[in-house]
C-alpha cells in the first residue's frame, strides 16, 4: 500500500496532483516534521501558480498534514508528547466502539468473512521489506482499518479513516523500537484477542503502542 492517496476520481487538476506529490513527500519523511511549506519556494520548485500552491496547502492542513500559524507561515505537522496521546485516545475511542460492535453481532468467535480482510492485511505487512518503514507504517494501518471497517459502521468508519494521514505521519517521524517480525506476530495475537476480550483488547494494545512511540520519541529527543 502506497502512503499517497489520490485526491478523487474524475479529471484530475494540477492542484490535486501538487496535492498527491506534497503528501507522498511529507508521508515518506522527505519532508521532515517542522519543516516549511513556502508558497513561493514550492510555486517555484513545482512549476505550478501560487494559487495551485495555496490550495494544495490548504488541502495538507485540512488533513492536519501541515499546520498554518500566523506569522510563521505553513509547516509540516510535528507530535509533542500530549499530542501523540490524544491522537491514540481518539483512534482508541472508535477501535473500541468497532470491536464492541463486532463482538455484539458475532460473538466470540466472528466469521471468516470478518476476519479474512485483515489477516490478508497482516500478510501484506509481513511482506513488506523491513527497512522501508514508511510502507510498514502503511500496511500497519492498513490492519487497524479493515479491522474498523468489518464492524459495518459507516460514521465509524469514516472518522477512523480521517485519522489515517496523521497516525502515518506519526508513525513514519517516530519509529519505535519494533522488528517487522515483532509487529507482525503482535497483530497476529491481536485478532486473537480482540474476539476474545472486546475492547479491553483494544485498550491493552493502544496503550503498549503509545508507550512505544513515547519512548522512541524520547531515544530521538
Amino acid at each position: 500500500m502506497s502512503p499517497s492517496r489520490p485526491s478523487g476520481g474524475g479529471r484530475r487538476t494540477a492542484a490535486d496532483r501538487l496535492t498527491d506529490e506534497l503528501r507522498r513527500d511529507v508521508l515518506t519523511g522527505t519532508l521532515g516534521p517542522g519543516e516549511p511549506l513556502r508558497e513561493e519556494d514550492l510555486a517555484r520548485a513545482t512549476g505550478h501558480s501560487r494559487h495551485t500552491v495555496r490550495t494544495a496547502l490548504a488541502r495538507l492542513v485540512a488533513e492536519h498534514l501541515a499546520v498554518a500559524a500566523p506569522y510563521r507561515g505553513v509547516r509540516v505537522t510535528s507530535f509533542d508528547d500530549a499530542a501523540v496521546v490524544a491522537l491514540q485516545q481518539l483512534r482508541g475511542a472508535l477501535e473500541c466502539e468497532a470491536v464492541r460492535l463486532l463482538g455484539e453481532h458475532h460473538g466470540a468467535t466472528w466469521p471468516e468473512h470478518v476476519l479474512a480482510p485483515v489477516r490478508t492485511a497482516i500478510t501484506a505487512m509481513a511482506r513488506c521489506e523491513a527497512a522501508d518503514w514508511p510502507a510498514v507504517a502503511a500496511a500497519h494501518a492498513e490492519v487497524h482499518r479493515r479491522l474498523v471497517a468489518a464492524a459495518g459502521g459507516a460514521r465509524i468508519t469514516e472518522e477512523h479513516a480521517r485519522l489515517d494521514s496523521e497516525m502515518l505521519l506519526l508513525l513514519v517521524h517516530v519509529r519505535p523500537a519494533y522488528s517487522l517480525g515483532e509487529l507482525v506476530d503482535e497483530h497476529v495475537r491481536y485478532l486473537e484477542e480482540v474476539q476474545r476480550d472486546g475492547p479491553d483488547a483494544v485498550r491493552r494494545h493502544l496503550d503498549h503502542a503509545t508507550r512505544a512511540i513515547l519512548g522512541a520519541r524520547s531515544r530521538t529527543s
